[in-house]
């Protein structure tokens, strides 16, 4: 009995982080606002502000920043090889 129960409470973790992970940031924006109306513990508090804050204008987490003031390389040629006919 004990061991259903563990092995329920880890496949609803699972699920719950799986959904959270993989939903679209406006989404996961909008329920940590709502989260955040109730009393939370301090870490799941930091992740909830930090959820809920606009860290981009595209809602992307910031995985598309530029390095500031990359240096223009050359244009590099492409040169296409044809495949071998079978």
């Amino acid at each position: 009995m004990l061991q259903t129960l563990i092995v329920a409470l880890l496949v609803v973790a699972c699920s719950v982080y799986a959904a959270w992970t993989l939903m679209p940031a406006a989404a996961r924006r909008a329920i940590a606002l709502k989260l955040l109306k109730l009393p939370l513990p301090g870490q799941l508090a930091l992740k909830m502000i930090k959820s809920a804050t606009v860290s981009s204008g595209c809602g992307c987490d910031g995985c598309d920043h530029a390095p500031a003031k990359a240096e223009p390389k050359a244009p590099q040629v492409i040169i296409f090889h044809p495949r071998p006919p079978r």
